[in-house]
């Protein structure tokens, strides 16, 4: 009788133990969380604040940009142009109504930040040159872009835009013209997927590129959609 005594105490005492240990796991995880958390809009708040380029740019800095640590697909364009600058949404323009068909989602979805980070390699106007837009900030990315990146631990899809995206990102693995690493987007699958941009100025490029449109969209597409169902 007394050792059954002994041995009921002794598994009520393991019973506390592993209550206490699995409470105190679970407040240390929300700890870690909140600090994650407060990391995370510190860094939006910096980088909301930067000035970094503010006499190379004609309007002014305005970073526009749209990330959550728990974005699936991260969407690295080139620069905002002057409508996006304007309103401060990015891809607020015919070029985001065209990759939206891309992609096969409307605006609510791809507005969604926790679907979509949108992080282009230069967060603000650039200006104009001679034959568009100018690039982007060459500042910018180097100063933004990994810290923002280790934000963002779940992104499972990067979409690299434009020439831009795509050198900084592929570096010696990228093809001699950009048309030849869209063409080869299967050997930078599954982290990456490169695209041209969906200016309309590139309208007859896609004219003179059947394959994009029969090979990479419904890919993209395919992609795209399996991540937002997980």
């Amino acid at each position: 009788m007394n050792s059954l005594l002994i041995y009921h105490n002794f598994s009520i005492n393991k019973i506390l133990i592993f209550i206490s240990f699995f409470f105190s796991f679970e407040k240390s995880i929300k700890s870690l969380k909140c600090r994650l958390m407060d990391s995370f809009e510190k860094l939006v708040t910096e980088a909301k604040a930067c000035r970094l380029c503010e006499s190379f740019l004609p309007l002014g800095p305005r970073p526009v940009f749209s990330i959550r640590p728990t974005s699936k697909i991260l969407v690295i364009g080139q620069a905002p142009g002057t409508k996006v600058h304007k309103t401060g949404i990015p891809w607020n323009d015919p070029s985001g109504d065209e990759l939206r068909r891309w992609l096969g989602v409307d605006r609510d979805v791809f507005y969604d930040p926790e679907i979509f980070g949108i992080m282009p390699m230069g967060f603000c106007y650039p200006g104009r040159g001679k034959g568009g837009d100018m690039p982007p900030r060459p500042e910018c990315a180097p100063t933004w872009h990994e810290r923002m990146r280790a934000q963002m631990p779940v992104v499972q899809l990067t979409l690299l835009i434009g020439q831009y995206a795509q050198k900084y990102y592929l570096g010696a693995t990228r093809k001699r013209t950009l048309t030849e690493t869209v063409m080869a987007f299967e050997e930078y699958s599954p982290v990456y997927i490169p695209l041209v941009h969906p200016s309309p100025r590139n309208r007859m490029w896609q004219r003179r590129n059947p394959w994009f449109e029969e090979e990479v969209v419904p890919t993209l597409r395919d992609r795209v959609h399996e991540l937002i169902r997980v």
